[in-house]
């Protein structure tokens, strides 16, 4: 097929503009969106101001109440009609995420659907959790006679998702807001705002007014404003290291809950008592190279026994060849271009340093027959060996299908190298002995550590998702992503409250003075 950037992107998505309390705002300044598999004009997005994040933000908060008091039914019933209405759009939604990030048609589709799937399980879920209360009835130790601990909702929301995965990402925020009962302000990222700014304008519309707004603008500009707003009570990021630190800074300046979603150099760790095979060469392979190397918890460093070492290296090296690196929207591509010029420029830069430093680099891979590889941001599924552990291809988090192999002596060596970097997010331990590999796994400095599995690891729905160390601040999935958009209210009452608190009779004596005497001078 012949690639056409701007083919299957629908006109009217592609202007990245703001919609706010259910109205288009057009004006301002304007920047391309750029197709990563031609460097091709896709789109523009509008960078908005800081006026326009208050705007939003107003509207939100005039919208909290009313959506906050309907009950999780009714608002779930808003929310699935408009989901119906996004549904019809999937595919369209989908090609204008391949066009803009990049994405293989099946990855595109999965940002696009999971992102809807997302908003109706976290109906589901606060539907059932609707009415739970940590603890009612009475306290004995206290004399309370009513006691109950409710979840309500926090307040305005904003969400400033990250142009990687920019819907189902963003998601992750919005589905849990929205389902609980905040309003929510969405920032996309301007690297690839087009499908999310589409998805987001379709739900709107079929919401009331001011419950979901969107405004595109820089991270500096609305992303800072967002952040420090006063009446936002809950900042949810999905992105780098660098500018999770920025958001929490301003953040801070108001006083409300932040969660982060930060960067990861995850590692895997191959084990002498694993058995290499078929499966798990192309586990390691769909950990590491799914969507071009550009998720946050791919595997970044993989540490190999070095009894299996060879193995797995011939393993990887064997499919790898067979790899087709191409255009997106072509049936035969298996990896697509990395999205961003600067991603692209840092990636051959780190394989520069590391031909430099020694170490044997294996570009592997097929071009496929359609791309435009003089146009566009291509880097072929690279191996890169006899590297030094402490070399920065190894320690720094790359974001693209490049994977450093080191040998290692024992667990203890593994985990040593393992834990080297700032970074926690997720990790893998691969074995044929599951005592053995959870025994490694607890020594891990990491939010999540999966056993013989790593991206399939990160969608199990009940577990905490998220961070340590420089990787984030609290978690995402289920009722753990509610914690960030709801809060407890305690109601405590007494009948007698004379009875229940020392020292209380010193006051009511007063109190009875006072009476008594107020009674004389009558």
């Amino acid at each position: 097929m012949t690639h056409i950037p701007s083919a299957m992107v629908r006109p009217q998505w592609r202007d990245a503009t703001a919609y706010i309390n259910g109205i288009s705002r057009d004006e301002g300044a304007y920047v391309p969106v750029l197709d990563p598999a031609s460097g091709q004009q896709v789109g523009r997005v509008q960078l908005g101001d800081a006026d326009a994040a208050d705007d939003a933000v107003a509207a939100a908060v005039a919208a909290f109440p009313a959506w906050r008091d309907l009950s999780p039914a009714e608002r779930g019933q808003q929310l699935r009609h408009a989901i119906t209405v996004a549904e019809k759009e999937v595919g369209e939604l989908a090609a204008t995420v391949s066009f803009e990030v990049g994405k293989i048609r099946h990855e595109a589709f999965g940002d696009v659907a999971g992102s809807l799937a997302l908003l109706r399980g976290f109906i589901r879920l606060v539907d059932e959790e609707s009415g739970r209360e940590d603890y009612t009835g009475e306290d004995g130790t206290s004399g309370a006679t009513l006691v109950r601990i409710r979840h309500v909702p926090v307040g305005p929301v904003s969400v400033i998702g990250p142009w990687n995965t920019p819907l189902f990402l963003t998601f992750n925020g919005v589905a849990p807001a929205l389902a609980s009962g905040c309003t929510v302000v969405v920032k996309p990222p301007v690297e690839a705002p087009l499908a999310l700014t589409a998805l987001v304008r379709i739900l709107a519309a079929e919401l009331p007014p001011g419950v979901l707004n969107i405004v595109p603008g820089r991270g500096a500009v609305v992303g800072q404003r967002l952040a420090e707003h006063p009446d936002v009570r809950a900042v949810i990021f999905t992105g780098g290291t660098a500018t999770g630190r920025s958001i929490a800074a301003a953040a801070s300046s108001t006083v409300k809950k932040v969660a982060l979603e930060l960067g990861g150099n995850d590692p895997a760790i191959v084990l002498e008592s694993a058995t290499v095979t078929p499966q798990l060469i192309s586990e390691l392979i769909a950990g590491a190279f799914s969507m071009t190397g550009q998720i946050c918890f791919n595997i970044k460093r993989l540490y190999v026994h070095r009894d299996r070492y060879d193995e797995v290296v011939v393993g990887l090296r064997d499919v790898l060849s067979r790899v087709v690196v191409g255009d997106p929207n072509d049936e035969a591509t298996h990896i697509g271009p990395l999205t961003t010029r600067d991603g692209y420029e840092n990636a051959l830069r780190l394989l520069a340093a590391a031909r430099d430093a020694g170490a044997r680099v294996e570009e592997l891979g097929t071009r496929g027959a359609t791309a435009r590889w003089e146009d566009g941001f291509y880097v072929r599924p690279t191996l890169v060996t006899d590297i030094a552990a402490d070399h920065e291809l190894v320690l720094d988090e790359q974001f693209a299908p490049i994977l450093p192999i080191i040998a290692f002596d024992d667990d203890d060596d593994a985990v040593r190298e393992a834990n080297r970097t700032e970074f926690g997010l997720a990790s893998s331990i691969w074995s044929d002995d599951l005592r053995h590999a959870e025994a490694v796994a607890r020594r891990i400095e990491a939010g999540s550590t999966f056993i013989n599995a790593h991206r399939l690891g990160a969608s199990v729905p009940r577990t905490p998702f998220g961070g340590v160390k420089q990787s984030g601040l609290g978690r995402t999935h289920g009722l753990y992503s509610l914690h960030h958009c709801t809060q407890e209210h305690a109601i405590v009452g007494f009948e007698d409250a004379a009875r229940t608190l020392p020292g209380l009779d010193r006051w009511m004596q007063l109190a009875q003075k006072e009476t008594t005497v107020k009674g004389d001078q009558k």
